[in-house]
């Protein structure tokens, strides 16, 4: 019993120190009782005769009335130790004060064995320990208690009611409050302001305004308290009007408002966005002295966080009372969702150097911007913390946590993290899921969405998002759809977060119509989708569609933002569209107040390069406000290896080894460039001087999903186990291509050896491969899907427009800037990337 105390007291030296203090008490109360008694008996000689089992109760109860006076549980049970040894004297007013006790100290056993041993029972008995019950969250027994009450006879008296009201809205289930209410109204208590409140609170609770106002209107008496709880009903539900219309009729019959009130009237302020009034009713607070009270304070803060007025926010914080974590927590969490993670942190240690210790909600906002910040060094002081302080099993923490670990590279930790916790909800599961995607692994963010399911963890929009995005990186068409098909089945299926994945999904896959069927379903389109759908086509290669789009986004409202002229640009400069190209780029600052980035002139670079204009890019780059980077400059490069500008692609490529000295695409990009042009002993010095430097040429690799698995071709591959029939298959096209009038470019093959092997080497490339691998195993007639990691070689380009004229087939491939559908002999490029 003395070891359950210690959480609440300060820890005695020892046990014996405990008895002495137990002893202490007794007697010293004791001496003042019997000198109180011994007085009263002078005055009132009759006393003597009295029972002394009455005259013991009586001690008793007195000692223990002053034993939950003094908040002293310890002394208490030292008194019921002493009671039960003279043969428990108390009877029962004197047995529910120590009832009430065990209660207070959340001693619920010891309550309750107390309880059980009473020889009598009344109301106050029940309602005591139902208390108990619902301040321990025990809510199924505290309503188990309540029917005891009512089938024992007890009465039902309000403080039953408030009690059990309370309870089943404690418990989530305030619709219970119904059947309470009728009981309520047979018995006349419905007039009554303490159960009339409890019930106003029960239908706020539901959503069920009208029954409260009904409630409201018929109690007898209204006091401060029925007033407020009105108020605060209309505001939590959204009646903002209501709420201050019932907060001017309160001011009229003559209530003062307390700070629960304002709190309220706040948050309808909020909800009608009416600052002005919301300045005069604070002017009221001020009046009235409220402005130090924690709710109060916390409702200005979020006031004038939500119009914008940093600088009141920050002076109300420093005005109002800091010993409570809720005004911290408050800071903290609206500076790291309003991107203000330094502040958060900073806020977050100044509340550290106060002496506040930091609850869920703090350690959760400070977390949150650390993963930001991508402080991995701030995040493990903050875990160190969190172990101390033993939050580590609060779903909150734990899931911020594993997403500091994740934003920093420490996927590894963030699982042990989410394997360990036992309190798992759908947000630990999507913080794992959007790990894995943002890792670059796909697969285990997949997988791990499957395991959520078997676990019958509801998907939410991010789930459903994230792991379309999984499938968008690995170009799996089957599984997303699959995926498409299951928030059919949801309540997600119109919601456009999922609405705009699943855009991306399909454009990514290559099914740029199933995308734009998607886009055309939707009932409210955002920024993002009208940006999604400019990418999906420009990914595609439809740029005269992508700026149809754009087009259509400006006449229905929307107005285009910096990721939006990216996809516009880049789908110009994916198509060719010079003109249109640069008179988008001239507008954005003119027209839309958008100053380019990075993004926007490599996008113009390329444009202006790919269409042969060279030094036009390069006087664009030279004409760019900040430093380039080194996307500039690989688009500059990129388009000289195209147009065999030995010497400006030398420079080019100089410019990014500045840069970063270890880029290997650079090297190879330089090297095939002095290939094209017959310079081999450059192509030599190049490929030793990467040798030297550990470095490799990025092996050209290739895939297509079949009946739920992928499999893999590199250039020359002969591992697969159906080799032999993909090397027939690659014979028969040979063939069939030469007797069509193929003749293979053997400039593509950047090595000094001759035609003939040439020849042999482009029919062993990587996509040829699995070409031949498709035509075997998938039926006759189905389109054929291929992924490239590099840039599609123009030899296999020509080979497979050629190709699906033959075969009769539609080959999609998608390399690594854009997608290629090849579909009768043409392709959706236009031979142009």
């Amino acid at each position: 019993m003395i070891r359950l105390l210690t959480t609440r007291a300060p820890r005695p030296s020892n046990i014996s120190a405990v008895h002495q203090k137990i002893n202490s008490f007794v007697c010293s109360s004791l001496c003042g009782f019997s000198a109180q008694a011994a007085n009263q008996t002078q005055q009132n000689p009759s006393s003597i005769n009295r029972p002394s089992s009455h005259f013991d109760s009586h001690m008793y109860g007195a000692l223990l009335q002053r034993c939950v006076q003094n908040d002293d549980p310890i002394s208490a049970m030292g008194l019921h130790c002493k009671i039960l040894k003279r043969g428990n004297c108390l009877d029962l007013f004197a047995t529910n004060i120590l009832l009430n006790v065990y209660v207070k100290a959340e001693l619920l056993s010891e309550a309750e064995t107390l309880f059980d041993e009473m020889p009598e029972r009344n109301t106050i008995s029940f309602v005591t320990l139902v208390q108990g019950y619902a301040q321990c969250l025990h809510f199924s027994e505290a309503l188990g208690l309540f029917t005891r009450l009512h089938r024992e006879g007890h009465e039902l008296n309000p403080f039953v009611f408030t009690s059990i009201l309370k309870v089943l809205v404690s418990m989530e289930c305030a619709e219970l409050g119904w059947n309470l209410h009728a009981c309520i109204y047979k018995l006349g208590h419905e007039s009554n302001a303490f159960i009339g409140t409890a019930l106003i609170d029960a239908y706020s609770v539901c959503g069920c305004v009208d029954f409260a106002r009904e409630v409201f209107d018929g109690i007898r008496c209204k006091d401060m308290v029925s007033w407020t709880g009105m108020v605060a009903c209309y505001a939590e539900n959204h009646f903002f009007q209501e709420a201050l219309e019932a907060f001017s009729q309160m001011r009229l019959v003559g209530f003062k408002p307390n700070n629960f009130t304002f709190a309220g009237v706040f948050k309808a302020c909020i909800g009608l966005e009416a600052l002005d009034i919301a300045k005069g009713i604070h002017g009221c607070v001020l009046k009235t002295r409220y402005e130090y009270d924690l709710y109060v304070g916390v409702a200005l803060l979020e006031l004038y966080t939500k119009c914008g007025d940093t600088v009141s926010v920050q002076q109300i914080f420093e005005e109002i009372p800091k010993t409570d974590v809720i005004p911290w927590s408050f800071m903290i969490s609206r500076f790291a969702q309003s991107d203000q993670s330094e502040k958060a942190v900073n806020l977050f240690c100044r509340m550290r150097q106060s002496f506040v210790v930091p609850n869920q909600y703090s350690f959760a906002s400070a977390l949150q911007a650390c993963a930001t910040l991508e402080d991995l060094d701030l995040g493990k002081q903050m875990h160190s913390l969190v172990l101390k302080v033993r939050l580590d099993a609060d779903v909150f923490v734990s899931n911020a946590l594993m997403a500091v670990y994740a934003k920093c590279g420490r996927i590894e930790d963030s699982l042990e993290l989410f394997e360990k916790s036992l309190n798992r909800n759908d947000v630990s599961w999507n913080t794992m899921i959007v790990g894995y995607v943002n890792c670059g692994d796909a697969e285990k963010a997949l997988s791990l969405f499957l395991e959520m399911l078997e676990n019958r963890v509801q998907a939410t929009e991010v789930t459903y998002s994230s792991v379309l995005c999984a499938s968008a990186g690995l170009t799996a068409l089957e599984l997303g759809t699959q995926i498409h098909s299951l928030t059919l089945k949801t309540n997600y299926a119109e919601n456009s977060v999922v609405h705009n994945a699943l855009i991306d999904m399909y454009s990514k896959c290559g099914r740029i119509s199933d995308a734009r069927l998607v886009f055309d379903m939707m009932n409210e389109r955002d920024e993002v989708s009208w940006n999604t759908m400019i990418s999906g086509y420009s990914m595609c290669g439809l740029g005269m569609e992508a700026l149809k789009i754009f087009q259509m986004m400006q006449d229905r409202g929307h107005k285009p933002n910096t990721l939006t002229f990216v996809g516009v640009l880049s789908a110009c400069s994916n198509s060719g569209l010079l003109d249109e190209g640069q008179a988008y780029f001239s507008s954005m600052l003119q027209e839309y107040g958008i100053e380019p980035c990075i993004e926007h002139y490599s996008c113009m670079v390329w444009l202006l390069g790919r269409s042969g204009h060279l030094y036009k890019a390069l006087k664009l780059i030279e004409e760019i406000p900040f430093k380039p980077s080194v996307m500039v400059w690989r688009a500059l490069l990129g388009a000289c290896v195209i147009h065999k500008n030995v010497e400006l692609g030398r420079m080019s490529a100089q410019r990014i080894l500045e840069m970063e000295p270890e880029d290997d695409a650079t090297h190879v990009l330089l090297s095939n460039m002095y290939a094209t042009a017959r310079r081999w002993d450059n192509v030599t010095a190049i490929r030793q001087s990467m040798k030297k430097k550990g470095m490799k040429k990025k092996p050209g690799l290739s895939w297509i999903e079949n009946q739920g698995r992928v499999h893999y071709f590199s250039a020359g591959d002969t591992s697969h186990p159906d080799m032999k029939v993909i090397n027939g298959i690659l014979e028969w096209l040979n063939v069939r291509t030469r007797r069509a009038g193929f003749v293979p470019d053997c400039n593509a093959v950047l090595l000094d050896v001759d035609t003939k092997e040439k020849e042999r080497l482009l029919w062993v490339h990587s996509e040829r491969l699995a070409l031949a691998f498709a035509l075997y195993r998938t039926s006759s007639g189905s389109q054929i899907r291929i992924i490239k990691n590099l840039r599609i070689c123009v030899d296999c380009h020509a080979a497979m427009k050629l190709i699906s004229k033959i075969v009769q087939r539609d080959i999609i491939i998608r390399d690594m800037n854009r997608f290629h559908d090849f579909h009768d002999g043409i392709c959706s490029c236009g031979d142009y990337w």
